[in-house]
């Protein structure tokens, strides 16, 4: 298995991806302090020829945050107390964001109103300025004091 697969258009050679691991501040009791089970994963986005340029420019839009000035994107998981489990939770995450970028955004259709709606919103609004000139000219009435 040399590429890690996203879908069938998008596939990240495995030499892209490099990891490195730390130790965990999750569960584990003494065993935490023995061992690095944290996962972290970095993958440089910015060079990367595994995703064309429209995907590129959406995925730095979406994840722009995460990504550092060295344009690598950075993930790190520490939510298991095995090394294998947190390197796949990081590689998850990669596939979910990834595959939230390539889709492409729905492109606006702009529609009219109907004529019905444009006649309904005309009548409302002459009955709401019927009311308020109907309120003005109540309060324009002198007293008899």
């Amino acid at each position: 298995m040399s590429t890690f697969v996203i879908n069938h258009s998008i596939q990240i050679p495995w030499s892209e991806l490099q990891f490195s691991y730390a130790r965990s501040g999750g569960p584990g009791g003494q065993h935490v302090n023995k061992t690095n089970t944290k996962a972290i994963l970095k993958w440089d986005v910015r060079q990367t020829e595994a995703i064309g340029p429209a995907i590129k420019q959406r995925f730095e839009k979406h994840w722009g945050a995460r990504i550092n000035k060295e344009g690598f994107l950075v993930i790190s998981s520490e939510e298991s107390r095995e090394q294998r489990s947190n390197m796949e939770a990081c590689l998850a995450k990669l596939k979910q964001m990834l595959t939230i970028s390539a889709k492409r955004p729905k492109v606006r259709v702009p529609t009219k109103p109907s004529l019905g709606s444009v006649r309904r919103n005309a009548e409302k609004k002459r009955q709401r300025s019927e009311r308020k000139s109907q309120r003005r000219s109540s309060k324009n009435i002198s007293r008899d004091d």
